[in-house]
């Protein structure tokens, strides 16, 4: 009788000990590879909110058009020099290393290339419009380009780097090539051969270095 009760006592400790491990270790602290439900609600401010969903609509749109061999991660952080960037998504495949910075931006835009702000310009329903300054996301990808490269080189992964930016509503003010359009725009964009093809090896250090 009394093993029977010493018994259930260490199962009823092993149980709470198996809940309590499996809590603690569902974290990530590198970048998440192929996963599509990153992006769970949470109380976040609600411009942090926005951004999320656009950054989860993306995904899905990136995963409908995955080949097999290709591999997605998503919310990198990546640090070269002292210089740091998080990356919204990263794909790697035979065709090269593609950084898609992701915006969700609703409203008319202003802006160049080159500058360091757009305007953003929004119509309430009273009829009034107003305007806030927001981020260029090629300025952005551009420096996004640069750690990436260096960083991968840096841990000997000498590769060519891409970067571009989509705007879930289209609402670019500029035609560049850094900007993507549409789900056809990214098939092409990282389904095109263009210099040196990528073998395993290097594909699967680049993962690494990014998950």
């Amino acid at each position: 009788m009394v093993f029977l009760v010493l018994g259930i006592i260490a199962l009823i400790i092993w149980g709470i000990w198996y809940l309590i491990d499996s809590a603690s270790s569902s974290g990530s602290s590198g970048g998440n590879y192929h996963d599509p439900n990153i992006f769970d609600w949470n109380p976040t401010p609600e411009y942090k909110q926005v951004g999320m969903q656009g950054e989860a609509t993306a995904v899905r749109a990136i995963m409908s058009i995955l080949r097999d061999d290709d591999r997605l991660f998503t919310n990198v952080h990546v640090e070269y020099d002292g210089k740091e960037t998080e990356l919204d998504t990263v794909i790697v495949n035979k065709y090269g290393v593609f950084i898609i910075e992701v915006k969700n931006y609703v409203g008319y835009i202003t802006g160049g290339e080159d500058d360091y702000d757009w305007i953003k310009y929004k119509t309430t329903d009273a009829g009034n419009t107003y305007g806030n300054t927001v981020k260029n996301p090629i300025k952005q990808v551009k420096r996004q380009i640069y750690i990436l490269a260096r960083y991968l080189e840096y841990y000997g992964s000498k590769v060519w780097v891409r970067g571009y930016a989509l705007l879930i509503h289209g609402n670019s003010p500029v035609e560049s090539e850094y900007v993507l359009w549409s789900i056809q725009d990214i098939d092409r964009a990282i389904h095109t051969p263009d210099r040196k093809m990528l073998n395993k090896q290097t594909i699967d250090a680049i993962s690494k270095l990014l998950s």
